[in-house]
């Protein structure tokens, strides 16, 4: 992406056990984890995911053209300027550089019934309740300047087993959206920082992301985003 950023983070690589640990380092309760969703096609892998999943994070190669599709799907798209406690879904304006991973993770953990597992007075816990009434530029700017967030970010960061740039400032070709339910309106979302806002994916009955409806939205997206190559998928789901 050829965004201008601010500031620049490691890359996270896409591993549930690191997902898991940032999260809990943050303050997500142990009950919740991040698990690997083998296969979105094999009912027999797909059953060795724990239900119900409250948030989907999809992890893909971005195509050679994918920012200029971006472009194209956002002309006509009012940028979000929401806040409080009315507005159906929380979203965070991605200006950290390779941090999709984080924003993913706090999308994940900030939206739905994922919300009910943050500890009290848990750092997430104070986010959550410093953004939740902040606009997105401000929420934006909140993190930027979070360096409780930030240390805790490049400790797991730096736990990957997967080759990182040695320069942050290096652009990586993998991008990270996640998946989320308002149980404020029942609808489901696309959540992308790089977007102009959430994305509102129309009315979702289900509480578990992983029912056949969402297993539909994610096929559609992997189809019109041409990433089927390298595509992998992030449920936040009960522990094991």
């Amino acid at each position: 992406m050829s965004h201008q950023y601010r500031k620049h983070f490691t890359p996270l690589e896409s591993n549930p056990s690191l997902f898991t640990s940032l999260a809990h380092t943050l303050g997500l309760s142990p009950a919740l984890d991040f698990h690997d969703v083998l296969s979105l096609h094999d009912a027999d892998l797909l059953s060795l995911t724990p239900r119900p999943a409250h948030a989907l994070i999809i992890v893909f190669p971005t195509p050679q053209n994918y920012e200029a599709e971006l472009i194209s799907k956002d002309k006509d798209i009012t940028q979000y300027t929401s806040s409080g406690d009315n507005e159906p879904i929380i979203w965070y304006k991605q200006t950290i550089n390779n941090a999709c991973g984080l924003y993913a993770i706090l999308h994940a953990v900030s939206n739905g019934h994922a919300r009910d597992f943050i500890i009290p007075n848990s750092h997430l816990y104070q986010l959550l309740t410093t953004c939740t009434p902040l606009n997105p530029r401000d929420r934006a700017a909140f993190l930027e300047n979070d360096t409780n967030l930030e240390a805790a970010y490049k400790t797991v960061a730096l736990q990957g087993d997967s080759a990182v740039p040695e320069n942050p400032e290096d652009e990586v070709d993998f991008h990270y959206v996640c998946f989320v339910r308002s149980p404020k309106n029942g609808h489901l979302y696309e959540l992308d920082g790089d977007r102009k806002g959430p994305i509102n994916l129309g009315e979702f009955e289900e509480d578990d992301l992983l029912s056949e409806r969402g297993l539909r939205v994610l096929k559609e997206f992997i189809e019109k985003t041409e990433c089927e190559g390298g595509v992998s998928l992030l449920a936040l789901a009960p522990a094991e």
